[in-house]
């Protein structure tokens, strides 16, 4: 029982690792599994992203970035790859964010929006997050889960039309702005998470938690989670989003979930998390000591005494 990428038509050992049923229904949704994402815009929702501004703000300006060779070509290459997609559009707009990149696990490049001037000026949206542990506490009982990974889960929101010239960003080619939702505006995450709320809202609690892009289904039975995973899969299609068939688990009885491991019996923080922290060095400012805080604050729920164990650091905040 395992990921979607191990469905492969040319081969037979697949039906060893997805069960027959979850393979049936990858096929009658196959439209929500692709290798990339479609060309082309999705339909414009109410949940559009909008980006309201302070009283009496001005557009922003910020300088450009200086870009390496190797920088420079990768741009380009997005840049085509977006224009290709429809994705963003040759701008006009007073307004200008720069570019820069930060280096992905792999050694490649992931371009990055400079959006803090933007966002200092942006009304923050109080549309809420919900919290780690409540969505958690959901899991009781289930016996069988299924995880969702939405391809560039940002890029299948649109941004309102009329807020589009305020995403404008400056490169050595020209000015683009975004049709689609980027990563670094200061409301994206209320907007994605207000999104899936109104998509999922009739299944959300009942079979189905999600915490922005992480989408847990769950359920009691083998045959109630298939039925689960076939409305989720018929909402997913109905509002033509977009699935990262590599990143999706089906019908398993342990997955990770929001940095914890849930499964049948427990849920329990993440190994890995742990390992996190007992390597871990003593703090030498405030802002290692806020951020040690931080994670542990997370995972008070599986720290008798909390409060009082973490007193002596608080105390120097």
């Amino acid at each position: 029982m395992g990921r979607v990428s191990d469905v492969d038509d040319n081969s037979r050992r697949y039906r060893e690792v997805v069960p027959p049923d979850v393979v049936e229904l990858i096929r009658k949704y196959s439209e929500i599994f692709p290798d990339d994402l479609p060309a082309g815009l999705l339909p414009s929702r109410p949940e559009d992203h909008r980006i309201e501004l302070e009283p009496g703000a001005q557009p922003t300006v910020q300088r450009q970035f200086r870009l390496s060779q190797p920088e420079l070509e990768e741009l380009q290459q997005q840049l085509d790859y977006l224009l290709t997609k429809g994705f963003i559009q040759p701008s006009t707009s007073p307004y200008a964010a720069p570019i820069l990149f930060t280096l992905k696990k792999d050694g490649g490049f992931r371009i990055c929006i400079d959006y803090r001037a933007l966002n200092r000026i942006t009304i923050k949206s109080r549309y809420p997050i919900p919290r780690a542990d409540e969505l958690l506490d959901q899991l009781r009982g289930a016996k069988f889960f299924s995880k969702i990974d939405l391809r560039g889960g940002y890029h299948q929101i649109r941004v309102a039309a009329e807020d589009c010239h305020k995403t404008a960003f400056c490169t050595r080619y020209g000015s683009y702005e975004y049709l689609v939702m980027p990563f670094g505006l200061k409301n994206a995450p209320s907007t994605f998470q207000m999104t899936m709320n109104s998509i999922f809202m009739e299944l959300l609690d009942k079979c189905i938690t999600n915490y922005l892009d992480d989408i847990l289904i769950y359920s009691r039975s083998t045959e109630q989670h298939l039925q689960d995973l076939d409305a989720v899969s018929m909402l997913l299609h109905k509002n033509r989003l977009i699935t990262k068939g590599s990143k999706c688990d089906f019908l398993k009885q342990d997955l990770e979930f929001l940095g914890h491991v849930v499964s049948t019996e427990e849920v329990k923080i993440d190994p890995k998390k742990i390992k996190t922290i007992q390597e871990w060095k003593s703090p030498t400012n405030i802002k290692e000591l806020q951020s040690i805080l931080g994670f542990v604050n997370y995972v008070r729920r599986f720290i008798p005494n909390m409060a009082g164990l973490s007193a002596p650091l608080t105390g120097r905040l």
